[in-house]
């Protein structure tokens, strides 16, 4: 899919592939079809890759977080959890119903699908939106 085609675009595919551990939140190939027309187009090139590495790190976590964890910080946080990206930037988990659902920096949720699907190196949540960090300032 798009996200592990971009990551070897920006070269986040080694960090990847390293020892880890990692959280990935990997958006599915329709979630990259709701991106504004071109946006995967225009992160293919090569001028776009500070913006592409600082997007895909807005989808990793460090060390394993599965989504019982992301549970419990939320019910410890009162119904919120902040979590803290590889990106340095922050994304905020809350439940709706039996969901996790996770709010970005630029106000877009993307749910939790499908969770804890283990790698060697860490673990993937599926999420039904690309996570998208405030826009760079």
């Amino acid at each position: 899919g798009p996200f592990f085609t971009l990551a070897k675009a920006a070269g986040l595919d080694a960090t990847l592939a390293g020892p880890g551990p990692y959280t990935v939140f990997v958006a599915d190939d329709a979630a990259f079809d709701k991106l504004p027309a071109g946006t995967v187009e225009t992160w293919m090139k090569p001028e776009a890759r500070p913006e592409v590495t600082r997007t895909l790190s807005y989808q990793i976590l460090p060390g394993t977080v599965l989504v019982e964890d992301i549970g419990k910080a939320i019910d410890a946080g009162g119904g919120k959890a902040q979590l803290a990206t590889m990106g340095g930037g922050t994304l905020t988990a809350t439940r709706e119903g039996d969901k996790i659902v996770l709010t970005d920096g630029a106000g877009g949720k993307a749910t939790i699908v499908k969770g804890d699907e283990t790698l060697a190196n860490g673990v993937i949540h599926r999420v039904d939106a690309v996570l998208l960090p405030t826009a760079a300032t």
